[in-house]
């Protein structure tokens, strides 16, 4: 197949990207990371090279909102359309920024898949469930406590106006982890976070309440398997996660144990307990086949030697 895969230079488009590049001919759109910083002093643009250094196919520079990037996408014709472009970060606040970015250019790209008969994979999330009530379903409660959150759900609004003309999917990612995340920096997983605290010697670092805070933790390659579900679902949304809940504290428990360390924790206070969401489990659809392989301490174990690699390769020099 000819793949699309917009944000192909970050976390989950690279390993998309690279599982896919044997048996298709990829294009990877990907602004890739620059000095911009949003005010709260993380980097706008999270694409990295060093998460393509074994791609094989086509990458081409630019900016979903311009016309030239989009004349790319047209002049390449792909029959499947994988979107994970988006400004990611749940503590950015500027509005009009995030939603111009997420939401206006999601409308040409849906105007691009009919155009091309092609298939849209998008990515969403669970934080448009906010406070909704666990396990969460779609369609149920939701109520996105962040600018980020609300543009998934306003993308996902639209995309209903176009079932009748489009196969269009979105998956609403919960708390995603694994090779590729590195880049992300700050907003890379607690998994990841976590491990780089216990090989530096330190104690992990834990909000207060941390053993009664629950994420849905799901594993890079649950993801992967969960787009290539989408390819043959019937347009909707659905969730990607585990369908089970862990605690933070759980997460420091089993890299602890995988690494041989017995710290105390340290105990900080949480400065986003106001815009936080305290638990979230996905709820599975049936109608969609898509079944999560790795619980949390088989995906800890299958990421671990990335993890230590990335410490002794990537964090003391990392740019």
């Amino acid at each position: 197949m000819r793949i699309l895969i917009t944000g192909g230079a970050g976390f989950i488009g690279s390993q998309l990207a690279l599982f896919l590049q044997d048996k298709n001919e990829i294009l990877i759109i990907d602004k890739m990371r620059g000095k911009e910083s949003f005010e709260n002093g993380n980097l706008q643009c999270l694409g990295h090279f060093k998460n393509l250094l074994e791609f094989k196919g086509e990458l081409f520079i630019g900016d979903i909102l311009d016309e030239k990037t989009l004349r790319i996408m047209r002049e390449f014709k792909p029959e499947v359309i994988f979107h994970q472009a988006a400004i990611s970060d749940t503590t950015a606040n500027n509005q009009n920024q995030i939603l111009n970015v997420n939401l206006n250019s999601f409308k040409d790209l849906i105007k691009l898949s009919i155009e091309l008969n092609a298939k849209l994979i998008y990515a969403s999330s669970a934080s448009v469930y906010g406070d909704a009530k666990s396990p969460q379903s779609v369609g149920f409660g939701e109520k996105p406590k962040n600018v980020y959150a609300f543009s998934k759900l306003m993308m996902e609004n639209l995309a209903t106006k176009f079932y009748d003309k489009a196969h269009l999917v979105g998956l609403r990612y919960f708390n995603v982890y694994g090779k590729g995340e590195f880049f992300k920096g700050k907003t890379s997983s607690m998994i990841l976070q976590f491990a780089h605290q216990i090989l530096s010697a330190k104690a992990p670092r834990l909000f207060e309440g941390s053993d009664k805070i629950y994420r849905d933790f799901v594993y890079i390659k649950d993801v992967i398997n969960a787009n290539l579900a989408a390819l043959n679902a019937k347009s909707g949304v659905y969730n990607v996660g585990s369908g089970v809940a862990r605690t933070f504290k759980e997460v420091a428990d089993i890299l602890q144990k995988e690494l041989g360390t017995n710290y105390s924790y340290e105990i900080i206070p949480n400065p986003y307990k106001n815009a936080y969401q305290y638990h979230t489990q996905a709820k599975l659809e049936q109608n969609f086949a898509y079944t999560p392989q790795f619980s949390l301490e088989e995906g800890i174990k299958d990421y671990l030697s990335e993890i230590k690699r990335l410490f002794e390769e990537e964090s003391k020099a990392h740019v």
